[in-house]
């Protein structure tokens, strides 16, 4: 299995063969990384003003929600608030539009989720362990459970200065599920429903959530996994655009500075081989139902 699928794309809009379609949709269920390496995401010169980290107020990055149209995140006001509201929602819909056309067989089924804007340098910044980016992980919701749907992102590398996002990849799910899973203990009994209750979670964890979230952590608190695992830095120049399995694909983001992220859900009953999904590894592993 390839780490990285490259395609090429005519647009955020535009249309792709039926064999593409195909090799798209079996790479990224396999493990891969679709690289769409010449396609930028457009932007007005007073959008470009915008990619600064004087946009942030406390958080990391602007966050938007395409079913309510609310920004968050930022400092902006006025005039330049809602500059910035349009142009992270036009970045919603070109990259549901691009999944929608490169992933037809999911159209049915996937879901629109949240979009981020990320003006700031991951590298050198302040974070605990558990939440660096720039350690190996799989992606899982603290707050969030979703019950073992998949975890679909598409990025695009802004970067005025040309300067590239850089990444590193790890070992395949399976790997790291057979590694750190059999140390995760079950979850506490009524547990989910008292965090459910107390709203540390939006909906009751599933055994699924937690033991995704014991991965998640146990692969970021490793220093030595962490120092003899993955592959050499691999860089997404500005103007690329990728697609990956977040929840799948071991990943880690060691530098580089405005980026776009638009995240979608997919019930596992939507993939072309849901035996690919870390649900139903899992499930496997353990020998039983976990959602």
């Amino acid at each position: 299995m390839d780490t990285l699928t490259f395609l090429q794309a005519n647009g955020w809009g535009g249309s792709f063969p039926p064999e593409v379609e195909a090799r798209a949709t079996g790479a990224l269920e396999d493990g891969s990384v679709i690289v769409l390496p010449n396609l930028p995401f457009p932007m007005t010169d007073d959008e470009k003003k915008l990619l600064d980290p004087r946009i942030l107020a406390k958080a990391k990055n602007v966050s938007y929600n395409p079913a309510t149209g609310r920004l968050g995140g930022t400092s902006c006001t006025g005039a330049e608030a809602e500059l910035l509201r349009l142009l992270v929602a036009r970045y919603s819909e070109s990259a549901r539009t691009l999944v929608h056309n490169l992933f037809p067989r999911y159209r049915g089924a996937v879901r629109l989720e949240r979009t981020s804007l990320r003006p700031a340098e991951i590298a050198g910044r302040a974070s605990s362990w558990r939440k660096d980016d720039t350690r190996l992980h799989v992606d899982a919701f603290p707050s969030n459970p979703v019950r073992g749907d998949r975890i679909i992102r598409v990025f695009c590398n802004v970067n005025p200065s040309n300067r590239p996002r850089v990444w590193r990849l790890g070992e395949p799910f399976e790997k790291v599920a057979a590694r750190f899973g059999p140390a995760i203990a079950r979850p506490f009994p009524g547990g989910a429903v008292v965090m459910q209750w107390l709203r540390i979670t939006k909906r009751r964890r599933s055994e699924y959530d937690h033991i995704m979230m014991g991965l998640h952590d146990a692969m970021k608190s490793d220093t030595a996994y962490q120092s003899s695992t993955g592959t050499a830095p691999v860089e997404f120049g500005a103007g690329t655009t990728w697609i990956t399995f977040s929840d799948s694909v071991s990943h880690a983001a060691l530098s580089g500075q405005h980026q776009f992220e638009q995240t979608f859900s997919l019930p596992v009953s939507g993939m072309a081989d849901e035996g690919k999904s870390p649900l139903r590894i899992l499930e496997r592993l353990k020998g039983r139902r976990l959602a």
